[in-house]
């Protein structure tokens, strides 16, 4: 049986980077707000780790997106298919990453693709090619590596 897994970033503002990678990827931003408010409801003391966002209960230390195409626990709002979770951590970025994710378009739609991504907060670093492919190297909103192809 497959192990199910989700990629953990860290952070500084897990709610921009949500956004910018629900853009990127063609998710959604889980919305955890109904898990929030059964733990208040219960009793559970979790107010000094709830923010508001859009309107809505979120984590001041973590977001996530997730695949719309998969199901969503109605109960925690947690995807059960391709997540990508957030997490606030107290270091800065300092190095390239040692691992970033590939984001595949088609060599068709490169160029349209890396211009929608940085009118969305995306940084061009450059670009690179091997054996007939060709990516384009950019960095999300706090710097985090990725590649376009």
């Amino acid at each position: 049986m497959a192990v199910r897994y989700k990629v953990c970033i860290d952070c500084a503002d897990p709610h921009l980077l949500a956004r910018f990678w629900a853009e990127a990827l063609g998710y959604v931003v889980e919305d955890h707000s109904t898990l929030i408010k059964s733990l208040l409801a219960n009793g559970v003391p979790v107010e000094d780790q709830v923010t508001e966002i859009d309107g809505r209960s979120a984590w001041k230390h973590a977001a996530a997106v997730r695949d719309p195409d998969h199901p969503v626990n109605p109960d925690t709002g947690v995807g059960q298919g391709g997540r990508v979770l957030f997490q606030v951590v107290p270091e800065v970025k300092q190095v390239k990453n040692r691992v970033h994710l590939d984001l595949h378009f088609g060599p068709d739609q490169v160029e349209s693709e890396v211009a929608r991504l940085c009118a969305h907060g995306a940084t061009r670093l450059g670009e690179g090619s091997e054996g007939g492919s060709r990516w384009v190297v950019l960095a999300d909103p706090e710097g985090n590596e990725f590649c376009v192809a």
